[in-house]
């Protein structure tokens, strides 16, 4: 990218990588009028893709010897059941959750690949090549965003995107706290965890509080970290593809560029390769630590 006709420096050209196309500049570090509009627009765009492929592959699916994709996602479906299966003992309750769990994975597999595309090719496309986007009248999109070349494309190196799917995990938690014990038998959990309770009036209170206050410790906790997780791992995975672009950019502006551009390409091809086993990883990871919580709300303590 090019500000005002000047070539931007390394440390400019990563910050400039890392701005969001939202709908108003952040003032300040949690700001929560500021939405990204590019990892919104993705994360749709994605789930869509998946729920469509998902039905395509039931609608399609036979008796008969299974075709590549068929057997791709049933090694997938079967895959996801087992785990469902070793972690959540109620029947009822897996008929929603593993296909939710399978949901995720497939969904959070695709956000992190977004990862592999060329760090510059959407946000190119993005600023030059789509006509009505350079109009410069105030109908134009970069007039109205006013923000031209800002575009990330990996939704899961964006901590607003982890952490509200961890908070849907979260809620969902919540949810199946309050039907497989009733409310009154978490409350009465809530109050009675990890430490127990007592006959004695004033250490009944005492004990009360002090399970309560680390019952909601354990939510917060769990859910930030189920967040920050998936997030560290895909936005420090995003720099380095920032840093290896780098290496192409000064192949072009240096007399030993050809070791650069070699460079580029090695490191490019390796990063690339081992990513794709960070990123299924990841979204296995995720997967199965909503299994793992959801499992936590339906046992009793």
């Amino acid at each position: 990218m090019a500000a005002d006709g000047n070539a931007l420096t390394p440390g400019e050209y990563i910050r400039h990588h890392l701005g969001h196309l939202a709908n108003k500049k952040q003032e300040s570090i949690v700001d929560f009028s500021v939405i990204n509009i590019d990892s919104v627009v993705v994360n749709i765009v994605l789930g869509v893709l998946v729920c469509f492929v998902l039905w395509l592959a039931a609608r399609k699916a036979s008796a008969g010897v299974p075709g590549r994709f068929q057997a791709a996602v049933e090694m997938m479906v079967e895959m996801v059941d087992s785990q469902a299966k070793a972690v959540i003992h109620n029947a009822a309750s897996r008929k929603v959750i593993a296909p939710l769990a399978l949901v995720v994975f497939v969904w959070i597999f695709m956000m992190n690949f977004m990862d592999l595309l060329p760090v510059d090719l959407i946000p190119f496309i993005w600023a030059h090549g789509v006509p009505f986007l350079n109009d410069q009248t105030d109908t134009g999109l970069h007039a109205v965003f006013g923000m031209k070349d800002y575009m990330r494309v990996v939704p899961t190196a964006d901590l607003s995107t982890t952490l509200g799917l961890s908070v849907s995990v979260l809620l969902l938690c919540l949810y199946y706290n309050v039907k497989i014990k009733g409310l009154g038998g978490w409350a009465h959990e809530l109050v009675s965890a990890p430490f127990g309770t007592s006959k004695n009036p004033v250490w009944a209170i005492l004990l009360g509080v002090v399970n309560f206050l680390m019952q909601m410790i354990e939510f917060v906790a769990k859910t930030v970290s189920h967040g920050m997780r998936l997030f560290g791992n895909m936005f420090a995975g995003e720099l380095v593809f920032m840093l290896i672009a780098l290496l192409g950019g000064f192949a072009a502006l240096s007399l030993s560029g050809g070791l650069f551009f070699v460079g580029h390409l090695i490191a490019g091809t390796v990063w690339a390769i081992f990513h794709i086993l960070i990123i299924t990883l990841q979204a296995f990871i995720f997967m199965m630590l909503t299994l793992i919580y959801l499992g936590q709300a339906h046992d009793a303590h």
